[in-house]
């Protein structure tokens, strides 16, 4: 190997690992829905180049509205899903679109974009 074959192989590399911990051990957003006071959690969500906040905690048994507002027009991030809840929502760019949903159980689910590259969860408690 020469020089120049020793650093494309490097910054490959380099690149697969930024990769890897950017979508599997990067810092996470968590936030805790608020209550309304018609008992509705409510929580707002923006969506650009990944889910802020990305961790999302709710209670079990009480109604909860997602506010997902997508600030972008990346191809990647126009469709949202929840497999766990059956619901998949079309995220037009520079709207708010709501999720309504009822966690009847406790435990940890994923919603994730059409190509499942930008994740996020749902924790119910």
């Amino acid at each position: 190997m020469d020089t120049a074959e020793i650093i494309v192989t490097l910054t490959g590399l380099g690149l697969a690992a930024f990769v890897i911990w950017y979508f599997f051990f990067s810092a996470r957003q968590t936030a805790s829905a608020v209550s309304s006071s018609s008992g509705v959690q409510q929580v707002d969500i923006t969506v650009k180049g990944g889910y802020s906040p990305d961790v999302i905690e709710v209670e079990r048994g009480k109604p909860v509205q997602l506010s997902f507002y997508r600030d972008e027009e990346n191809t990647c991030s126009e469709e949202l899903l929840l497999p766990d809840f059956s619901i998949r929502r079309d995220l037009p760019a520079f709207k708010t679109t709501l999720v309504e949903l009822l966690p009847q159980q406790a435990g940890t689910f994923t919603f994730t974009c059409g190509m499942g590259m930008l994740r996020g969860s749902l924790v119910v408690k």
